[in-house]
């Protein structure tokens, strides 16, 4: 399939592409923050649009909370932005409240230009140079992502680095996910095979625990509605699941819409899944077909390491050295 300009930062064109599948799932990309701009998939009732998503470049660069983007180089939170690494500090831009460094400082992979590698029916291939002290991370670093519309409604999601010096690396894709079309996702069913979690502060940072979610609003072991338990969630989860031999992928998490039945599955080969309800979705301007975003429009299911894992020995490492390469496949699979 061709591609088409979307928008253009000065002189730099971002182009969309759109895929589909045999089985009636179709997507469109752009090379901005390789975003997933759109995602629909066959339903009981016909096509279902899943993610959240604008209408232009410019909506995206002045209000998306990474609608569909891939974050990096370190995805979620580093507190106060500072790490060791083989007893050297670095220091990270604050970009959450001044205090802590988010989705790698905000300028991170999330919110620049990608080029466009390659592209045929089903998939699209995107890449990313990374230059050594960019946004204060050590090391230059190439990445590549590969979308693929699997048959019949998997969207698989494949991203791969590589490094020249000792440095972190964490991408998560953060696709803001409605099952129904609904103004919120707070009666969707949500199932996490998780016993465990890192609990956080007050500004989302893990203490270092690892917690059971035994006897808690955390527990979604059994099938729960995200809406009615008197809490807001932004935390990670422990896999517990041990990958298939097949794929060597785990279960990360399913949701369900209570209104068409429409099922969304994630699989993944991290060792956690970030869950967050969207409740601070607050867009100001039309999303896709017109409709507007408030809070909790979309969850987000990102699997990734624990968030501050440069800062704490005891969770999966995040390091990536020069004789290395970080791959991480994810997919979201709907029935």
């Amino acid at each position: 399939m061709s591609a088409h300009v979307f928008g253009e930062i000065g002189d730099v064109p971002v182009l969309e592409v759109a895929i589909a599948s045999q089985g009636g799932a179709s997507a469109k990309i752009i090379t901005w923050g390789a975003v997933v701009r759109d995602l629909i998939v066959p339903g009981g009732n016909g096509p279902q649009r899943v993610v959240l998503g604008l209408d232009s470049l410019a909506d995206y660069q002045a209000h998306s909370p990474h609608f569909g983007a891939i974050a990096g180089r370190f995805a979620n939170r580093i507190a106060h932005g500072r790490f060791m690494l083989d007893e050297k500090q670095y220091q990270l831009p604050l970009n959450q409240a001044g205090k802590h460094s988010l989705h790698g400082g905000g300028q991170g992979f999330g919110v620049r230009p990608w080029k466009l590698l390659k592209h045929d029916a089903a998939s699209v291939t995107l890449t990313l140079h990374s230059p050594d002290g960019d946004a204060g991370y050590p090391g230059a670093m190439n990445v590549a992502c590969t979308y693929t519309l699997a048959e019949p409604a998997t969207l698989r999601v494949e991203l791969v680095a590589t490094c020249n010096a000792p440095t972190i690396v964490n991408l998560a894709h953060h696709s803001y996910f409605n099952l129904d079309g609904s103004p919120d996702i707070l009666a969707h069913e949500l199932m996490i095979p998780s016993g465990f979690r890192t609990p956080t502060d007050a500004d989302l940072i893990p203490t270092g625990e690892i917690t059971s979610v035994s006897g808690t609003a955390h527990d979604f072991r059994v099938a729960q509605k995200v809406g009615g338990r008197g809490q807001l969630y932004d935390g990670n989860y422990m896999i517990d699941a041990w990958p298939s031999p097949a794929t060597g992928l785990a279960h990360a998490a399913s949701v369900r819409s209570l209104l068409n039945g429409l099922e969304m599955q994630v699989f993944t080969t991290e060792p956690c899944v970030q869950f967050y309800d969207g409740a601070k979705i607050k867009c100001p301007v039309p999303g896709l077909g017109g409709v507007s975003y408030g809070g909790h429009a979309g969850l987000c299911l990102e699997p990734q390491v624990v968030p501050d894992a440069p800062n704490r020995r005891h969770f999966p490492s995040c390091v990536l050295r020069p004789d290395g390469q970080y791959r991480q496949v994810t997919e979201y699979r709907f029935g």
